[in-house]
């Protein structure tokens, strides 16, 4: 592998358009003068010098070194070494410091306590994923399932003395296990190189390098072959916010800043104690975008989850008055950031369309997940999902209240709503949630063990019938009682077999498995996920109930009726208006005895009646079991009559009566009875073009229908520009609870 100093491919690095910068930096074996060795090339601007020391040369500083090229890049040939030597460079400093760094762009590391870089060829693995990437060409996520199962490697499951599994090991486990759960995906905490176990991965010092900690490269491509050959996609958790400061690693690389802004108001993370990369630099641009890159390509990744976005791209993040600099137009935005990220995804989607770019951005920027359009901050930022945590924020708080003061807080359940479709949002219940003192999943839940796991169950499948894409951290789905803790396995004991106390557990199991299954079974709750038109509100408003009632519907109109009662209290006779009328069949059900319910609630199918509920005419009257969610569907629709002692409407009868009873009025007669605006209204075809919803298949023209044509307006409303401005009512919970997540 040769290059010259006017060779594309530097020209793209030092340019920063660069976004496979890997494949001449690092090491790789190569051949010369027909001596087999591996050539280095590092990026070192400020270095008076640079070799390479390692096993092959008794780590003897200056034994090899390397020639400047141009623009701070550095080459060197080394024969005779093998796969997995180590090594680092030692670079001199302007100021004549000697320094011992690992290789930025090194594919594999020593195990920590050890941090130098390993070579390794990452060429000859056979992947056997081919039908997955073929599928995932043709299946657009928008429109598909999207439920996430968050796995943190080092801690899913252990060995019996509590020892990381390796790759291959995981894999044997996790594939199975994920596949019969029902989750589509898995998103992994960082597998990137880092030194910090407490960092959870989320302070690098490998952007391409899969940790040692439980194999090789190979070892994780063949984990993720498996998941892929399962049907199970794979997303990774990718930090391009900042870095640690850790001496081997890219802190003050050459003895100067060079990854990082070279000013302490851009470029520190006092509160964290890591550097933020430069985002105007041209070459860390071109680093960050192939690491990116990397990971998509060479490991068949199938999305990133970018994380800390809101801490790029705000200047004050994290900082006080007087530590921060305003941008060029007197504000807070980090403007360089701003492009970088559009940048960032421009390059993805023009290579990769079909995979995700998913933002934790924890504020109110506006249109993070649209298309970056014009650029600069009237554009979007280019992802094309993005976490919702104004929900995630106000749906804790809620579940954590005793159901009294819920009443109080109802708003926590229905606010999303202002905003669910201003973004292409996740619903995330993340490791974030359920570590720091914050209580598992299970032990949010107020009330007795009973009511703690009903309420898991009922919570649960809110979540996955509200508007959005899902994520689950690991552990949530059996009622673990403990935090996650990264240095220890799941507490898998609680699912023992043959242990009464255990029942429970199972059942939750058992629940999230069989809630994950009509989840995928039903197109109501994903197809439509971003858009009005596969939601609408029944009831809203019943806080003193804790209750809230709405339709989930599809592309065809198809719709399920969804009832929670997030209150102990058993509510038999509540009353829902329903689209058409008809027999509605409960479909599922969180209080069924299979789950560790009751087996309360109905199970027969509930016939609609002309009373009229929430500005419907047709109802449905319900047995809502306490602390439950109910899955309603329409199994026999039922001729549209009208109530007794109404006068019969303009239709075909009524006007062959009206003309036999008033002959002398012939012409006016034949002219109603052809009433062709009625016939028109009676197949509706307009309205059915506007909006596909379960009401246009009424076909008297109630007030039902005539409200449902005023559904455009609302679907304008939803993508207007004041929905997004309702946004930061979500709390902005980015720079304060952001601040302990990044404890890390």
């Amino acid at each position: 592998m040769s290059f010259h100093t006017t060779d594309p491919a530097l020209t793209a690095f030092s340019e920063g358009n660069s976004v496979r910068a890997q494949e001449f930096f690092g090491s790789h074996p190569s051949v010369k003068d027909g001596q087999a060795g591996w050539t280095f090339r590092v990026w070192a601007p400020h270095a008076k010098s640079v070799s390479v020391m390692g096993d092959f040369n008794d780590w003897k500083d200056g034994a090899n070194p390397l020639e400047l090229l141009c623009d701070g890049v550095w080459e060197g040939f080394v024969p005779g070494l093998k796969q997995y030597d180590n090594y680092k460079y030692s670079i001199q400093t302007a100021d004549g410091r000697m320094l011992a760094k690992s290789d930025p762009y090194a594919f594999h590391a020593e195990t920590r306590p050890g941090n130098a870089s390993k070579l390794y060829d990452l060429s000859g693995y056979q992947w056997g994923d081919q039908s997955w990437m073929d599928y995932r060409k043709s299946s657009p996520i928008y429109q598909k399932p999207l439920n996430i199962y968050e796995v943190h490697l080092g801690s899913w499951r252990r060995t019996g003395d509590d020892q990381m599994l390796s790759y291959q090991d995981i894999g044997k486990y996790l594939v199975p296990y994920v596949k019969e759960m029902g989750f589509t995906h898995v998103e992994l905490l960082p597998v990137t190189e880092h030194p910090l176990d407490a960092s959870w991965g989320y302070q690098c010092t490998g952007y391409f390098a899969a940790t040692s900690r439980y194999g090789t490269p190979h070892d994780f491509m063949w984990l993720v072959d498996q998941l892929h050959q399962a049907g199970i996609g794979v997303i990774l958790d990718w930090v391009p916010a900042h870095f640690p400061k850790d001496a081997f690693g890219l802190y003050e690389f050459d003895g100067q800043p060079c990854y990082e802004y070279a000013d302490p108001r851009k470029g520190e993370h006092a509160d964290w104690g890591t550097r933020v990369f430069d985002y105007a630099r041209h070459e860390v641009r071109s680093f960050l975008f192939s690491s990116a890159m990397f990971w998509l390509e060479q490991y068949h990744i199938d999305g990133l989850r970018v994380d800390a976005v809101a801490s790029m791209l705000y200047l004050d993040y994290g900082r006080q008055g007087g530590e921060w600099t305003p941008n060029m137009f007197g504000g807070h935005e980090n403007l360089e950031a701003v492009d970088f990220l559009q940048a960032l995804n421009g390059h993805i989607f023009m290579a990769h369309p079909d995979v995700m770019m998913i933002a934790e951005e924890s504020t109110a920027w506006p249109r993070v997940s649209h298309p970056v359009g014009e650029g600069g901050l009237e554009g979007g930022l280019g992802f094309n999902l993005k976490w919702n945590m104004g929900w995630m924020n106000d749906i804790l708080h809620y579940i954590k209240l005793d159901p009294y003061f819920r009443q109080f807080n109802h708003k926590d359940i229905t606010f999303s709503l202002m905003y669910a479709f201003s973004e292409n949002f996740v619903l995330p219940l993340s490791h974030d949630e359920v570590v720091h003192m914050k209580g598992s999943l299970i032990n949010k839940m107020p009330g007795t063990n009973e009511e703690k796991f009903a309420g898991v169950r009922a919570f649960y499948t809110y979540m996955l019938t509200h508007p959005g894409k899902k994520l689950l951290m690991m552990g949530s789905e059996f009622g673990q009682w403990n935090e996650w803790h990264y240095e220890h396995s799941l507490d898998w004991h609680l699912l023992s077999p043959d242990e009464e106390w255990a029942k429970p557990h199972r059942q939750l199991q058992q629940f999230f498995k069989q809630a994950n299954a009509f989840y995928l079974a039903h197109p109501e709750l994903w197809e439509l996920d971003f858009s009005w038109e596969g939601f609408e509100w029944i009831e809203a408003n019943d806080n003193q109930a804790n209750t809230v009632a709405f339709l989930r519907k599809d592309a065809k109109g198809d719709a399920l009726v969804i009832v929670c009662n997030f209150s102990p209290v058993d509510r038999t006779g509540y009353t829902v208006g329903v689209p058409v009328p008809g027999a509605y069949t409960c479909i599922f059900s969180t209080d069924d005895p299979a789950f560790g319910g009751k087996g309360l609630g109905d199970t027969e199918p509930v016939k609609s009646q002309y009373n009229e509920s929430q500005g419907r005419e047709q109802s449905i009257t319900l047995h809502l079991p306490a602390m439950s969610a109910a899955i309603y569907r329409c199994t026999r629709k039922f001729p549209v009559r009208r109530k007794k002692g109404e006068a019969p409407k303009v239709g075909k009868k009524a006007a062959v009566k009206s003309a036999a009873k008033e002959k002398a009025a012939a012409p006016a007669v034949k002219e109603k009875a052809a009433k062709p605006a009625v016939k028109a209204k009676a197949t509706a075809p307009a309205v059915k073009e506007k909006a596909p919803a379960p009401a246009v298949k009424e076909k008297a023209p109630a007030p039902a229908v005539k409200e449902k044509v005023s559904a455009p307006a609302v679907k304008k409303k939803a993508a207007a520009p004041a929905i997004k401005e309702k946004a930061p009512a979500a709390k902005r919970p980015g720079r304060k609870a952001k601040a302990e997540k990044e404890e890390k």
